[in-house]
């Protein structure tokens, strides 16, 4: 039975259609040509892969080791310890090429299109970001990695929604002359501690994985076939993503290279390490966001500060900019343009070491009505406690820098399915802590690039 919570106040979104409880509720899942099956489908299936979802309208693997053999904290292992290979070519690569890819770039992601250097074969500047896309009310549409290949040639490597469709509409008038298309370049993630190591053994002295920024990309070749590969992941573990080139004709090239090279560092084939990213604070589009959350409320405002922290009249005109820029002036003012705000929380009950199938439901401290919920959940091994990222309501609270943040130290009850419950019905205790629960690899560079594009 499917039931709308609406006790939340979601009364700023139009169609809050996120609270929709359900429950467990195991389906098989059929297979069929509506939805795509990667270059890498055969090959996750060689590799166990034994359960799956849809992304991008492409199937996903999200399981390698079965819940009897000790499940998604045996792949948290391999990515704690070793390295692992991810199958994330769901990660549809859309190409804007042509003389006006850079002004059209930089209309519709909310940073600064013009400060990314084009790709150096030596991987010696930084050539991509992480950015967002806005509609004209703010709200976020994808937050893809943005990969500048060459001076008039972007890809934007996706998240989870039809931006590649988006983006053909924005230019079907053909204002800007460019073409607009998905390509068949399809990546692998290459995370954990041992990545470079095998990354050297890999590649060789094509490139100097030890001097490529975060970010950095540079061409090389990976089992012969000729590959992007760029300092990037989701993880917040060291790590790399392999984008091979005319990836239905030689994954297989590629991704047994990977195989044959990780032997000796453990690699292990696993699902994407949501358990990971959660404790680097990396969020999900779809999960902890949608189009109806905007930047700020989801602690991306440092995105919509282009040219420096605050100074918003920097850059031209873009998607949202009107909507974002009157949001942030309503905060400076000491006002409240939305409803709940993004934060890091720690709860009670018994330790979460699988995805959630819901929601799961926030209560103010002394109980009553939910007023938030939980949107990624795990448990911390290392920490021993129950994390997560969710909403809750939007006190004002600003940082230093006049960013909306959670005020540490906010108690909540978190309301668990009885399997994670220490006493089934009751709901536990909640706290707001602050986001990452773990450094990221690159958590310096990460900082300096909020503070400085």
């Amino acid at each position: 039975m499917i039931k709308h919570v609406t006790t939340v106040d979601q009364s700023d979104r139009k169609v809050p259609y996120n609270l929709r409880q359900s429950g467990p509720t195991p389906v098989q899942m059929l297979i069929s040509t509506r939805v795509r099956k990667s270059p890498y489908w055969h090959l996750s299936m060689e590799a166990g892969c034994w359960r799956a979802t849809v992304y991008n309208r492409v199937y996903h693997p999200r399981g390698y080791v079965k819940p009897e053999d000790g499940g998604a904290m045996v792949e948290y292992e391999a990515i704690l310890n070793h390295v692992t290979m991810w199958n994330v070519a769901v990660e549809r690569q859309i190409q804007v090429k042509g003389p006006d890819a850079e002004a059209f770039v930089d209309y519709v992601i909310t940073r600064d299109a013009t400060r990314i250097p084009s790709m150096k074969t030596d991987g010696s500047v930084r050539a991509a970001r992480y950015v967002i896309l806005c509609n004209h009310m703010g709200g976020v549409l994808n937050d893809p990695i943005l990969l500048r290949v060459a001076h008039d040639e972007f890809w934007f490597s996706l998240s989870d929604s039809d931006i590649g469709l988006y983006l053909q509409g924005v230019n079907h008038d053909k204002r800007f002359n460019v073409e607009i298309d998905e390509i068949d370049v399809c990546p692998v993630q290459i995370q954990g501690p041992k990545a470079h190591a095998l990354m050297k053994d890999l590649i060789g002295d094509q490139v100097d994985v030890d001097k490529m920024p975060f970010y950095g990309l540079a061409e090389a070749k990976v089992g012969d076939r000729r590959c992007v590969i760029s300092q990037t992941g989701f993880s917040g573990a060291a790590g790399f993503e392999i984008y091979l080139y005319d990836a239905t004709l030689y994954a297989d090239d590629m991704w047994n290279a990977v195989l044959e090279a990780g032997k000796k560092h453990n690699l292990m084939v696993i699902a994407p390490a949501h358990h990971r990213r959660i404790q680097a604070g990396i969020l999900s589009w779809g999960q902890d966001m949608d189009n109806q959350h905007n930047p700020f409320q989801c602690n991306l405002g440092y995105q919509v500060s282009l040219s420096g922290l605050g100074e918003w009249n920097k850059k031209a005109d873009y998607v949202g900019k009107e909507a974002l820029e009157k949001m942030k002036a309503e905060l400076a003012a000491g006002q409240k343009p939305y409803k709940l705000q993004l934060v890091g929380m720690t709860f009670s009950g018994k330790p979460v070491e699988e995805y959630a199938p819901d929601f799961w439901l926030v209560s103010s401290a002394d109980g009553g009505d939910p007023c938030g919920y939980i949107t990624s959940p795990w448990y911390h091994p290392e920490q021993k406690r129950n994390i997560a990222m969710g909403y809750v309501p939007f006190d004002g609270s600003l940082s230093s820098n006049g960013f909306p943040i959670g005020k540490v130290g906010q108690k909540f009850k978190v309301h668990l399915p009885d399997e994670y419950s220490d006493s089934p019905g009751v709901p536990v205790d909640a706290e707001v802590v602050s986001i990452p629960f773990t450094e990221s690899f690159n958590a310096n560079t990460r900082e300096a690039s909020k503070a400085t594009d």
